[in-house]
């Protein structure tokens, strides 16, 4: 493809026994389909990735959120059966190895892993771009979020401000991350008993 347009992280990955999802860049075609998967969402869905209530995303929203650069803004989402299930983007503050990453999945695709697996793509496609630490603000009540961050294997650090979180790590791939990857690959890739 061309614009740049990285097809080396199109991938397919089984985050449970009966869940695979595909995960690629975003592409300005996505429009429709990410405003499909918008209007999808829960509002406390919603309220939790935009802090406010937000039932549908303006043009300039929609342009911005799918036409990215794949180096100092990138989004992944991931599908299901053909289906827009989780996007995770994260954009460089300018002039910065720094960049803010932020993820909404939809509700009945919650709780599967996906967010990490953004993460984990996204961490190793900023890597490769320069970037050096991520940042986030994600409500206080939103325990699943804050979860992916502080199990990612990452050192995070964190600071509350009313009812938000700030957290902050850098995403050098070194031990104790690739250590926490091969445990959660490992995780995914065995068998699972079913009651």
């Amino acid at each position: 493809m061309t614009d740049g347009y990285p097809a080396e992280l199109e991938c397919r990955v089984a985050v449970s026994d009966h869940l695979v999802v595909a995960l690629r860049p975003i592409r300005p075609a996505d429009s429709e389909r990410l405003v499909e998967f918008h209007g999808k969402l829960s509002p406390r869905s919603v309220y939790r990735r935009y802090f406010f209530m937000h039932p549908s995303l303006s043009d300039a929203e929609i342009e911005r959120l799918t036409h990215v650069d794949y180096r100092d803004r990138l989004a992944l989402i991931a599908e299901a059966d053909g289906e827009m299930v989780a996007v995770g983007r994260y954009d460089r503050s300018p002039g910065s190895d720094q960049a803010e990453v932020a993820f909404v999945v939809a509700d009945e695709y919650q709780h599967h892993g996906i967010g990490t697996l953004l993460l984990e793509h996204l961490a190793a496609a900023a890597w490769e771009n320069g970037v050096t630490t991520f940042v986030a603000q994600t409500l206080s009540e939103n325990r699943p979020m804050l979860d992916v961050f502080y199990a990612s294997g990452f050192p995070v650090t964190s600071t509350s401000e009313y009812d938000t979180v700030r957290v902050q790590f850098p995403i050098e791939p070194d031990d104790a991350y690739r250590s926490a990857i091969a445990a959660r690959r490992a995780e995914r890739s065995s068998p699972r008993s079913t009651p």
